[in-house]
């Protein structure tokens, strides 16, 4: 196999140091990105509680749990994954990533299904929108901005990470990984969790807190 060692550092130790740090660097760039929208929607519904309340109840809560357990299965199949090439283990690396991309594409897809019905019930920002129970549709309407932003944003990152995935998976069948070179697989374990995690506070802010059904 040919070395995996570039030629600006001097270790392959040296060399995944960098790479972590990097992706850490770069997760906290995204920690204040993502922050900065839960401030706002934190700040907005304290202005307009009673608005975003009945908003939130408008959401479907059996689809948000159901798309929480899926990434949080899927955390543990990454997990499985980064085990498995720290072991050198090509098979089980492979069937874990397969696994991963597997429960990716099912949140993706129960996403897409949620943000139809949403169009259905012209829950939508815009000339169309209506929503039972709210004086003020335009309180409403900048709940529905925020939630389609904030999910929206965590969808685009979830398609990044099943993109990335994919392209482990096909380098894991070029016997890419072995026990001493598996940093990829770990970057990307990262990248994964963190995206995870963002959905772990998404779900609780839009889906439960406060929520008050329509009179």
């Amino acid at each position: 196999m040919a070395s995996t060692l570039q030629e600006q550092f001097d270790t392959e130790a040296q060399q995944k140091d960098a790479s972590t740090l990097g992706m850490w660097i770069f997760l906290i760039t995204e920690v204040m990105f993502f922050g900065g929208m839960f401030t706002a929607y934190t700040v907005y519904r304290r202005a307009y509680s009673d608005a975003f309340a009945v908003a939130s109840s408008s959401l479907n809560v059996t689809i948000g749990a159901i798309n929480t357990a899926v990434l949080l299965v899927s955390s543990f199949t990454m997990v499985m994954a980064v085990r498995a090439a720290q072991l050198g283990q090509r098979r089980t690396l492979i069937l874990f990533l397969v696994a991963t991309l597997i429960f990716g594409g099912i949140f993706l897809g129960v996403k897409a299904y949620e943000w139809n019905e949403k169009f259905e019930q012209h829950h939508v920002p815009g000339p169309s929108f209506h929503l039972e129970g709210v004086p003020q549709q335009s309180h409403a309407q900048l709940f529905f901005s925020l939630y389609f932003a904030m999910t929206g944003l965590h969808a685009l990152h979830m398609v990044i990470g099943v993109g990335i995935i994919s392209w482990l998976i096909w380098l894991a069948r070029q016997g890419r990984f072995t026990a001493e070179y598996n940093t990829p697989v770990d970057i990307a374990g990262l990248y994964w969790h963190f995206v995870d995690i963002i959905w772990i506070f998404l779900f609780p802010l839009l889906y439960l807190i406060d929520r008050h059904l329509p009179k």
